[in-house]
């Protein structure tokens, strides 16, 4: 990146092996691996060090909802692209088109899988129909973000459930690309035989065991309270970051015992001075 804001030296970035086959980063399985699992730092997450960390916590990250405002224009423009991809791919009507959409994201987290499994299409070739679109000029984020972010003691790793090219343009385009470690996208989240995205608890096994965390030192930051509820069954921290546009976010009352600390946004969490709650 470009510009007075760029970082003073080039950082690496590591994604799963399916990502680094098409984009050329250097993937987690790499003998690069070594430093992707290098420790880390105490976090000063209250007015004193937690003392029981010993390596540090890692920060998960969402990316839709979490780090940037999706609701505000992008989420529009992918059901109209992930409609017509369908549209296209299946050959059918916009209003059935847009029905599978929308029972597929339900039924397995990812209008995607429900067109693989079913279908039989390329993931990624329905990838690239469903987000062909800029996406620049739509992100909308806290002011400030990419200092807060980047004064934020551990590593990040961004876990999304959105393709990898689409979030890799939304982290640069913040100019955030250079404050993680690692990248995991929805095409990262096939293994078995299957793919598994959030909120899949082996998924997140899977995911801790390739970037070497322990699920005591990982903190899940989300806008979706099923994925942070998946996230405590597997030992992780969890941040709720409320947000009206997430689906289902005004039928939540309170803050639920899996749910260790609740923001009304991230910048909010990298400003706060509350320890997370300890289950």
């Amino acid at each position: 990146m470009g510009g007075p804001h760029a970082p003073a030296r080039a950082k690496t970035l590591y994604v799963s092996e399916v990502a680094a086959a098409v984009t050329g980063v250097p993937s987690v399985a790499s003998p690069q691996r070594r430093q992707v699992r290098k420790p880390l730092g105490r976090v000063r997450l209250a007015r004193r060090p937690a003392r029981s960390e010993k390596n540090g916590l890692v920060w998960f990250f969402d990316l839709d909802n979490t780090l940037h405002d999706a609701s505000h224009a992008i989420f529009s423009h992918i059901d109209l692209s992930m409609t017509e991809a369908v549209m296209e791919t299946l050959d059918v009507s916009r209003e059935e088109a847009d029905a599978l959409r929308r029972r597929y994201w339900q039924r397995y987290g990812a209008t995607l899988i429900g067109m693989v499994k079913h279908h039989g299409v390329s993931a990624a070739e329905f990838l690239h129909r469903s987000h062909n679109f800029d996406v620049r000029p739509l992100v909308r984020t806290d002011k400030d973000l990419r200092n807060r972010l980047s004064r934020l003691p551990g590593r990040k790793v961004l876990l999304t459930n959105a393709p990898h090219n689409y979030a890799r343009t939304i982290l640069s385009h913040l100019g955030i690309l250079h404050c993680f470690d690692a990248l995991w996208a929805v095409e990262d989240m096939y293994f078995h035989g299957e793919f598994r995205v959030k909120p899949s608890t082996a998924m997140l096994r899977h995911v801790m065991a390739m970037t070497g965390v322990s699920p005591h030192n990982a903190v899940l930051v989300e806008d979706t309270s099923a994925n942070l509820r998946a996230a405590r069954k597997v030992g992780m921290r969890t941040v709720l970051v409320r947000h009206p546009g997430t689906p289902f976010a005004k039928s939540h009352r309170g803050r639920p015992l899996f749910i260790d600390l609740q923001v009304n946004s991230v910048s909010h969490l990298l400003l706060q001075r509350r320890a997370l709650r300890r289950s």
